[in-house]
């Protein structure tokens, strides 16, 4: 008769070291007080200087920052990739790594429409005189999101990605495995990787210290980046 063994037990009679990591990480990047109709109003106004908040005043500032995206593809020789729908971007991001040659940069920008938070005008009407006038509201939009997917020293390959619609959200997408394993090359560690880990590691403890380092100030520095 065969005892059913538990998944602990089953890990202890196989895991020869154990480190905790930080994996992916997806974080929200955006202004506060843009996120909502009073505050985007109060951009427009005290901060645009215009008498009334519509979203006609957003279109402009896409055109704009949509121009100013194409503008550094063109200049940096870089390709714009069109997602195609269910298309799996880490393996076309894959392929541009195993050609890259590990310095800083960017790898490539895709395009792809997503569902997104904007600011829409309303037609409202005065309740005493009958007058109309515009008013913003929060609604939910199909429109382009850019990835641009990127290399650094320290975090290795990550991306953010940018919406193109007001008031310009972004997501920043890092893998904490991955600047692990580039610390611990710079720090001379000898590993085994994986994928997304470490197979071997020539001295657990150290790469463990490694990892608790990462934290909001390596993050930050790489967004400001």
């Amino acid at each position: 008769m065969t005892v059913p063994r538990s998944v602990a037990d089953v890990l202890d009679r196989h895991v020869t070291f154990e480190i905790e990591s930080i994996d992916r990480m997806y974080l929200n990047v955006y202004q506060p007080r843009l996120q909502y109709p009073r505050g985007a109003a109060a951009f427009f106004h005290h901060h645009r200087g215009h008498t009334f908040a519509s979203s006609a005043l957003m279109a402009p500032m896409t055109k704009t920052f949509v121009a100013g995206i194409q503008d550094f593809i063109d200049r940096h020789s870089l390709d714009l990739v069109h997602f195609a729908k269910n298309q799996r971007k880490d393996d076309l991001t894959q392929s541009y790594l195993a050609q890259h040659d590990g310095s800083e940069g960017v790898l490539y920008v895709g395009r792809t429409q997503e569902k997104a938070a904007v600011m829409r005008t309303e037609r409202r009407y005065d309740q005493q005189t009958g007058a109309s006038y515009a008013w913003l509201v929060k609604a939910s939009a199909l429109v382009n999101h850019f990835y641009f997917y990127c290399f650094d020293t320290d975090f290795g390959p990550f991306f953010i990605k940018f919406c193109s619609y007001f008031p310009y959200n972004a997501k920043l997408c890092i893998n904490g495995h991955e600047w692990a394993k580039r610390q611990a090359a710079k720090k001379g560690i000898g590993f085994t990787a994986l994928d997304n880990g470490f197979a071997a590691v020539d001295d657990p403890a150290k790469i463990q210290a490694l990892c608790d380092r990462l934290g909001p100030r390596q993050i930050d520095a790489l967004l400001r980046k």
